[in-house]
Order: C-alpha cells, then sequence, then structure tokens
C-alpha cells in the first residue's frame, strides 16, 4: 500500500515541477514582446534638443564642444547613431512621425495638412503633456515660413492638423520651473545656435547656456535631456551624435548599437508610456543599454 502512495506522490511532484515550468514559460512568452519597453525608466520630463548638419565626429570628442561631451562622460554616448536622409527637413519629419511624409526639400509645408499620428498627437490623446520651444519663432503658435534666423523647416509640428499651433512656444517661453515642463518637449535652436550657419562651439555653448540648468537639475529630479542632431555634414555615410542625459541615465555609458530617428521616436513614446507609435517607430527597437 505504501509503494503506490509513493508513486503517487513522485508523479503529483514531476506534475507540480512541469506545471511550474510551463507557467514559467508562459510568463515569459507573455512578456518577452514587452520586456525591453519594461526596462526603460519613467520620466517626468524630457527635453529633446536638435541640432544641425554636423556628424558625430565633429562633435564626439572635439575641443569645440566640451560641454556636450561633458554630457557624454555623465550620460550616455549612442556610438552609431544616424540620420535617416537629406536634406534637414525630412529628418525632423522622421524623428516627429516616424516617417518623412513624403518630404524631400527644405521648403515650407502647408500648415496643419497632414493627418498621421505623431509624438505630440499620441501624447496628447493620451492625456499627457506637449510643447515645443523654438527659438526666434516671431510668436507663440506663429505659422510663418521664416523670420530672420527662425526657420519652419526645423518645426514639423506646424505640418500637423492634429497638433495645436499653440503648443509651438518661442524658446522665451521655456520654463525657469523646470516641474512646469511637458511630459516630452522639444528645443530647437535658430539657425546660428543650432551650428547650421555657426559653429560648433556657438551651438555647444548654446545648449550650455540654455539648458544646462535644466540637465544638472534632471540628474536629481527623474527627468532626461536628449541631444541629437537632424543630420551629418554628407560626408560621414550620416552618422550623427546623439547623447543621454540624466537621473536614469547610466553615467559614462555607451552603445554601438545602429540606431536611427526612428529609434530615438520609439524610445521617446516609451519613456512617456505611451502604448501607441507612429509609423516606422513601431517596427524600431527602443534605446538600450545606458539605463542605470
Amino acid at each position: 500500500m505504501t509503494k503506490p502512495a509513493r508513486s503517487r506522490r513522485k508523479l503529483t511532484a514531476i506534475a507540480a515541477s512541469v506545471g511550474l515550468a510551463a507557467a514559467s514559460l508562459g510568463i515569459w512568452a507573455a512578456t518577452s514582446s514587452t520586456a525591453q519597453a519594461a526596462t526603460l525608466p519613467t520620466p517626468d520630463h524630457v527635453v529633446v534638443v536638435v541640432m544641425e548638419n554636423h556628424a558625430y565626429s565633429q562633435v564626439i570628442g572635439s575641443s569645440s564642444a566640451p560641454y556636450i561631451n561633458s554630457l557624454k562622460a555623465g550620460g550616455a554616448n549612442l556610438t552609431n547613431s544616424f540620420g535617416i536622409t537629406h536634406p534637414s527637413e525630412p529628418n525632423y519629419y522622421a524623428l516627429f512621425s516616424g516617417s518623412t511624409q513624403g518630404r524631400t526639400d527644405d521648403s515650407c509645408v502647408s500648415v496643419g495638412s497632414m493627418t498621421a499620428p505623431n509624438l505630440a498627437s499620441e501624447l496628447l490623446a493620451a492625456g499627457k503633456t506637449w510643447a515645443s520651444y523654438n527659438e526666434s519663432l516671431p510668436s507663440q503658435g506663429s505659422t510663418t515660413c521664416s523670420s530672420g534666423k527662425y526657420a519652419q523647416k526645423h518645426n514639423p509640428w506646424f505640418g500637423f492638423g492634429n497638433v495645436p499651433t499653440s503648443s509651438a512656444y518661442t524658446f522665451a517661453q521655456f520654463p525657469t520651473d523646470y516641474t512646469t515642463l511637458p511630459k516630452v518637449s522639444f528645443v530647437v535652436p535658430n539657425l546660428c545656435s543650432d551650428m547650421h550657419d555657426c559653429s560648433v562651439s556657438t551651438g555647444d555653448t548654446w545648449i550650455k547656456n540654455n539648458l544646462g540648468a535644466y540637465a544638472t537639475w534632471a540628474q536629481t529630479h527623474n527627468s532626461i535631456l536628449v541631444v541629437t542632431f537632424d543630420e551629418d555634414n554628407s560626408l560621414s555615410g550620416n552618422k550623427i551624435p546623439t547623447v543621454y542625459y540624466g537621473q536614469h541615465v547610466a553615467a559614462g555609458s555607451s552603445s554601438a548599437t545602429t540606431y536611427n530617428h526612428y529609434n530615438t521616436l520609439r524610445t521617446l513614446e516609451d519613456l512617456a508610456g505611451l502604448t501607441s507609435h507612429a509609423g516606422n517607430a513601431a517596427t524600431a527597437s527602443d534605446v538600450s543599454g545606458i539605463w542605470n
């Protein structure tokens, strides 16, 4: 009588082990597709500043860009980050909406003519906050094509009817109380400050003077600064600098994985906790290996 009882207990133990293994496999299978997004932090604020027309080697390691390189040292450096195409404008659309939206040049767009999903429309639909801060924009919501050193070609939000023009602020309206910043915001310097018409040193100093205090604050306030470029100088295979800095970014980290604007957009969407992904961001991977 005891032998059958032992056999039953043995079979029960085996069945339990198999069931546990099966359950574990089921959990793994259910979460593997979302595991990468789950490893991202959930910052309160992300600020993205987009600079212009310089290759990775012109900025990273350059004595002309001491501040950007200090962000690299204290944050994360993507060593294989790329623009999508040339010239500037389609890259901005790619970074903002996961598609170049058929743009092939730098001409002004018809304001509100596009309806495709984009980072701002996704944030607003999810009840989250969005804004852009545009240096030399004549006034909040101004839809002018150009004005002095301001250029609409670097401001893709104006192309979309699902993004309120009122969410485009002047850079003078960038808050000094950083707790009032939106969940995600873009900063677009003017044609001199972004290194387009002026030197790397000029642009580097502009970031330090205008976003340095935010970067320091971000380190202790669950926030992130991303510095990236639209395209290279057309001489380096469109390899661009991209640096992440903030509280949840591992200091001195880097990633040699190949990324482009679609990966950056996907990462911004997932950092904000969005479940929707615009255009090519839907199939792009998040930036990984840089989070602490």
